[in-house]
């Protein structure tokens, strides 16, 4: 099968289905289905991908504090949900998702809220991701209605355009449905483009999205005068003043998600490579990993593993997080929502870690001068939309819930509730609950500011592309993977490898 002509999008449609269940049946491997997924002409992005069979990092798979996030709604939504809402009483909506932190809190607080004012039964159904994409893929196919809204990772996009519904055109035609002060100018522009876009038309509203920051151990960092780095080469100098004054002790200057063969290695690639001025892709779409400003992210990435934990070369995020919270490392730049963890129960660095903007970058690559929709920048991002569909047999209704789920009082009680996942809203950085939130703690929001400046002003997008599946979760980490345990021959070797591989990969995708 190909997404040439002569494929309709049914039979698309159908064949990606019958490949994610077969993969959450367990009847073929996770390489077989993303290699299906190829030859389909979609993919997932890394991020989403690495968490086939696997898991989110550790602070995303709790709940943090409920007594700032619960409580009544305001008196204004209140009547909104009474007077708007109650006269779909008796409906009832199905949202497939996968167990997000906006999302497990939204079916928290959906019956005692949403459904107590508007007569609405809300069914969330929350599944992995593989039974999401099989899910959404079956119920389009068939114009079935069975589900009324679906999460949808930011690959997708392409996908289900044609069977989801544009939320802005949506909220200026139906005014009697609208949200008062829903405000589309609060959410952050790049994210509007970068995860719910297509071809300039809004396929959902942005509704999760990790992204990478700087965080450190400001002990340790006051301890030898070194400064919070806002450089990379003084990020570099950082790493290797703290690892040489606390090796002894049995701290690294950083630590890593170095483990070959897995989508987190690819994380921490692309960060190095996009801060020293390099991207995958070139302006020609073929990689452009191996050129000057490729080379040079990838000796930076080199120098940092040198410093390090010798373990980081076998964990993904998991792995990195663990050895922060255990007290092994002095700082990292890595998911943000890994640092409410180390306010944790269980950390050895409750109170000691902060946050920060990450470095400003040595160099950066332009958009245009990438490939694939590529946005160079260090703060690596992989987030998700929520999404009304066209073939929904209640769309009022769940037109309504959607607002509701998307508005700035539940953006900002899932922040807290969260546990610190980023938020896809500006004004939940300034929420009083949020900022309530900010202290040391589980459930902390202290990382936040440094969290919204980067999705602002240094999100990093990786490239749109089907055979993203298999590059960044194959082809990428096993090839750096053998580089960093010294099977491979030299760095301009390694990218020589991928190069080939790559290249031969996206041929017949390439436009220019």
């Amino acid at each position: 099968m190909s997404n040439g002509s002569g494929t309709s999008d049914g039979d698309r449609k159908a064949f990606v289905a019958d490949s994610a269940r077969a993969f959450a049946q367990r009847r073929i491997g996770k390489r077989a289905f993303l290699r299906r997924l190829t030859t389909a002409g979609i993919g997932l992005s890394g991020f989403a991908t690495a968490l086939l069979g696997g898991s989110r990092p550790p602070s995303a798979r709790t709940i943090g504090t409920p007594a700032l996030a619960n409580g009544e709604a305001s008196p204004e939504m209140t009547k909104w949900l009474r007077e708007v809402g109650s006269r779909h009483k008796g409906s009832k909506i199905r949202f497939v998702s996968e167990p997000t932190p906006p999302t497990v809190v939204a079916s928290l607080l959906a019956r005692n809220e949403f459904t107590a004012h508007t007569g609405i039964e809300v069914d969330f159904e929350i599944v992995p991701l593989e039974q999401v994409l099989h899910k959404a893929a079956a119920d389009a196919r068939d114009k079935a209605g069975a589900y009324d809204l679906y999460y949808l990772d930011q690959s997708w996009t392409a996908l289900f355009a044609g069977d989801t519904v544009d939320p802005r055109e949506t909220y200026d035609r139906k005014k009697d449905l609208a949200l008062p002060d829903f405000d589309w100018g609060d959410f952050s522009p790049p994210l509007l483009q970068g995860n719910s876009t297509y071809t300039d038309r809004l396929i959902g509203i942005p509704f999760d999205i990790p992204i990478f920051i700087l965080m450190y151990r400001k002990d340790l960092l006051d301890k030898h005068r070194v400064k919070v780095p806002t450089t990379m080469a003084e990020y570099m100098a950082a790493v290797k003043a703290l690892d040489a004054a606390e090796r002894g002790n049995g701290i690294h200057g950083t630590t890593g998600q170095l483990k070959a063969g897995h989508y987190a290695l690819n994380c921490d690639w692309t960060a190095w490579l996009w801060a020293n001025g390099g991207s995958v892709f070139g302006r020609d779409e073929l990689f452009a990993g191996g050129d000057e400003a490729g080379m040079r992210g990838l000796a930076y990435m080199l120098e940092l593993a040198k410093h390090m934990p010798p373990a980081a070369n076998g964990w993904t995020w998991d792995g990195e997080g663990q050895s922060i919270r255990q007290g092994n490392a002095a700082m990292v730049i890595s998911w943000g929502e890994l640092f409410p963890a180390f306010d944790g129960k269980e950390s050895k660095v409750v109170g000691l870690m902060e946050a920060a903007r990450p470095p400003v970058e040595t160099a950066l690559r332009a958009p245009e001068d990438a490939g694939f929709g590529e946005v160079p920048h260090i703060g690596h991002q992989g987030g998700s939309s929520i999404c009304l569909s066209k073939h929904s047999k209640n769309p009022d209704a769940a037109w309504i819930f959607m607002q509701w789920v998307c508005s700035k009082d539940i953006a900002a009680r899932s922040a807290v509730l969260g546990s610190g996942a980023a938020a896809v809203r500006s004004s939940t950085y300034r929420d009083a609950r949020v900022l309530a939130a900010a202290k040391v703690g589980e459930g902390t929001t202290r990382h936040f500011p440094a969290t919204e400046w980067t999705l602002q002003n240094a999100m990093g997008s990786e490239p749109k592309l089907p055979a993203w599946v298999e590059i960044s979760n194959d082809i990428v980490p096993t090839e750096l993977g053998q580089l960093l345990s010294g099977a491979q021959a030299s760095p301009a070797q390694c990218m020589a490898t991928i190069k080939e591989r790559v290249d031969r990969l996206v041929a017949p995708l390439r436009k220019r």
